[in-house]
């Protein structure tokens, strides 16, 4: 049984139809992929804002089954093995099972530190319910009912369900709950255990994915994250790539099932499905993880710490918004549902309210600092910063290009571009003469260029699917943009002109969906991260030619050295940062040098226990540019909400930084009278950070630093073409900073921009050109 519920607040607001989007069996759940904030798994569910999660309950013979209450209505026979179910889900059962029709008495019970903390019998809501232990009792009395034999073991489940009540009830609603601790807990075990043998599990849940042009312009590629040990098909990815079209997998295991897509690895989606003999809803015994081949017990801290991420990714209601003059609570809500979990030792671990555990393990509510901190130096030129999920009124796409002055951190323009719906602008780039914009659509199959001072859309280029970056050749101004959703990257004449060369990043043949692509300083050579195969493909530009080298797992951007001697792939979900010699060996190893290295960002992390108290913590790492003087690599991590910075000569982390939610785009621009800064973009906040990598200029990196922040609302001042509806300064994605400092482009400056510049900042590292 799938179930989609609605919170109190949101019920009334929301057809009945689309609050319960209901599968048993071979009757799937659906999940339409879309290009809508807060929907782009959408099954239905409206929980707090998001719509990613279904739960799922596997059909017992003998149980509610039976009775309709739970099963949908299907016809005599469409189950084999449960024949005659009728009846609908009422929105009051749907909403039960997550705790929805209790959500307003069952958030935010942790206020803080210092804070008194209630019991679950002091929440003034009815703790059967709240602990679905009034579903499990239903399940009970059926199976007793259904079958004479069972009968003694459910009398006795049935009255060791009311001594659990009773001695949980003095028990703090954040705190886990080993039911083997508890004075009823083993034999409450036992004999729930013992009644499985009476009800037997019915068919699999189906769940369908669904990618209709009509609500995604781009391909999708779903695959899975995490599973329940023992779930067939894991992590059910598709080697034939991206698609438009329908695809579904079973799942035959109780358990969490959570979802991203291959393209756009941000957008989630997940499926509880339940064992309705259990207390609360079950996330499995174990959990695989799409992560270095992890089997990891479901009460472990990459677990939860990614199921924290996904209800702060998916509800746009969680997103971290800055004020710029003044501190403000940001207090995420999170499903105030009973979770089952197990330990390393396989002992069952009651999650009283999702909720309440998560503000008490990741210190919620937290501060967010005022988002207008002006460095002390003032950077050079302008700041352009994809805002990817700003909403327009004037458009039915999302997104826009932000530009802020970087000598006195004005928004100055925003462009949304509702002429030509713009569609999800992700990375941009610039011609050598400054006139351009160059915006990839990553939803779309174009890219766009725009009048760099005015905002006014010149032309669009048909590309290929889902453009994700654009960069273009020192010398001669071509751009190249890789194909995300494809195999290829593509050479456009400069000014946004047509198609002139594709280039196939696969000899092989092998479909290898290329994202965040990096060029060389003379124009020769790309390089692509490939993230359906874990490797890197280098790219002779002129002749085409191309090298596989292998690289983490999901490898997803990259960069070179000035002297484009090496390359880094950021292996978003390898949790490292992969070294790649693009010559002779250039990758330092403990004082040798290699063709290749791995640099682990979890060396001071543990799967289970978390991460080690105050030293560096790196994970689902994104853009990670090199400073144009090679002094530092900065790596932007999703996972750990940190940027890891590291020393090129040695290939070791130094230290980590703080970044906001969904941190995501890095690029180097010039720090006034000298220097570097790297603005750091973030998907799910309205601010963007300005680091110093050495503030001193010593060439010590050991004193990097935040040195300010700038929230991306627009102000009165800002020139916009069109009317700003929502997400205001949200989905910071692609960073462009102007004038061009990196080896290669910086010595292209001419007039006004070369004069901005030091003459270390015109040629960063000493070329004589």
């Amino acid at each position: 049984m799938v179930v989609a519920t609605a919170s109190a607040g949101t019920m009334a607001a929301v057809p009945a139809a689309a609050q319960q989007p209901v599968g048993a069996g071979p009757l799937p759940v659906t999940f339409h992929i879309k290009d809508d904030n807060g929907k782009w798994f959408d099954s239905g569910l409206n929980l707090f804002g998001g719509q990613s999660l279904a739960v799922a309950e596997l059909p017992r013979v003998g149980t509610s089954a039976a009775d309709g209450s739970i099963i949908p209505s299907v016809p005599d026979g469409a189950l084999p093995g449960l024949p005659g179910l009728a009846g609908l889900v009422s929105p009051q059962k749907a909403t039960s099972l997550t705790n929805m029709d209790q959500a307003e008495g069952l958030t935010g019970l942790v206020k803080g530190a210092g804070q008194q903390i209630p019991a679950l019998g002091q929440t003034g809501q009815n703790l059967a319910q709240m602990l679905n232990l009034d579903s499990t009792l239903k399940t009970v009395k059926e199976i007793g009912v259904s079958n004479p034999q069972a009968r003694p073991s459910a009398l006795k489940a049935e009255r060791l369900l009311g001594s659990f009540t009773q001695q949980v009830a003095g028990l703090p609603v954040d705190a886990p709950i080993n039911l083997n601790q508890l004075p009823v807990g083993v034999d409450l075990q036992g004999a729930l255990n013992e009644l499985q043998k009476f009800a037997v599990k019915g068919p699999p849940v189906t769940v369908k994915f669904v990618v209709d042009p009509k609500e995604s312009e781009g391909l999708r590629n779903p695959m899975g994250l995490i599973a329940p040990e023992g779930a067939q098909g894991f992590p059910f990815m598709d080697a034939k790539g991206a698609f438009f079209g329908e695809k579904q997998i079973q799942l035959t295991e109780p358990g969490l099932y959570a979802f991203a897509d291959m393209v756009s690895p941000y957008m989630l989606g997940a499926v509880v499905v339940d064992d309705p003999l259990t207390i609360g809803l079950d996330f499995g015994k174990r959990s695989q993880i799409n992560s270095r081949e992890l089997n990891v017990p479901s009460h472990s801290d990459i677990v939860n710490r990614l199921v924290n991420a996904f209800f702060n990714i998916t509800n746009p209601n969680n997103w971290q918004k800055f004020d710029p003059k003044n501190p403000v609570s940001w207090n995420p809500t999170q499903a105030p549902a009973p979770i089952l979990q197990y330990d390393e030792a396989g002992n069952p671990i009651l999650i009283p309210i999702l909720d309440a555990y998560f503000d008490s393990k990741f210190k919620y509510p937290k501060t967010l600092n005022p988002g207008d901190k002006a460095p002390p130096v003032p950077g050079v030129g302008e700041v352009w910063l994809d805002t990817e999920m700003e909403e327009f009124g004037e458009k039915d796409k999302v997104g826009s290009a932000t530009r802020i002055n970087a000598e006195n951190w004005n928004i100055e323009r925003k462009i949304g571009a509702p002429g030509i719906n713009m569609n999800n602008p992700h990375n941009m780039w610039t011609d050598k003469d400054y006139k351009f914009l160059y915006q990839s659509e990553w939803f779309d199959d174009e890219i766009n260029a725009f009048d760099r001072e005015t905002g006014k859309h010149i032309v669009n280029t048909q590309v290929g699917h889902n453009p994700a970056h654009i960069m273009t050749k020192p010398g001669t101004d071509q751009l190249i943009v890789g194909l995300n959703a494809g195999n290829e990257i593509v050479e456009v004449a400069p000014g946004g002109g047509p198609v002139t060369k594709r280039i196939n990043v696969s000899p092989s043949g092998e479909i290898r969906h290329p994202h965040a692509h990096w060029l060389s300083y003379d124009g020769k050579t790309a390089i692509t991260p490939n993230v359906m195969t874990d490797n890197a493909s280098i790219i002779d530009l002129d002749s085409g030619a191309v090298k596989t080298e292998k690289t983490g797992q999901f490898p997803i951007a990259t960069s070179m050295t000035s002297d484009a001697s090496k390359a880094y792939t950021a292996d978003f979900t390898g949790q490292s940062i992969t070294c790649v010699s693009l010559k002779e060996n250039a990758c330092a190893d403990n004082g040798k040098l290699v063709h290749s290295k791995t640099i682990d960002l979890w060396e001071n992390y543990s799967p289970i226990a978390g991460p080690a108290e105050g030293k560096p913590f790196g994970g689902l790492s994104i853009q990670l540019p090199v400073s144009p003087d090679d002094k530092a690599l900065v790596a932007a991590n999703v996972l750990s909400q940190t940027v890891s910075v590291v020393d090129p000569k040695t290939d070791k982390v130094v230290k980590d930084l703080p970044c906001s939610a969904g941190c995501h785009g890095i690029n180097f621009g010039a720090k006034k009278g000298g220097g570097y800064y790297a603005y750091v973009s973030n998907k799910f906040a309205n601010v963007m950070q300005i680091i110093d990598v050495d503030p001193n200029m010593d060439g010590n990196i050991a004193d990097a630093a935040v040195v300010g922040t700038k929230t991306l609302d627009a102000t009165p001042d800002t020139k916009v073409d069109g009317t700003i509806t929502g997400a205001s300064g949200m989905g910071g994605q692609g960073v462009l900073p102007i004038p061009l400092v990196y080896n290669g482009w910086a010595q292209q400056n001419t007039g006004k921009w070369a004069e901005m510049l030091t003459p270390q900042q015109r040629d960063p590292i000493g070329t004589g050109k």
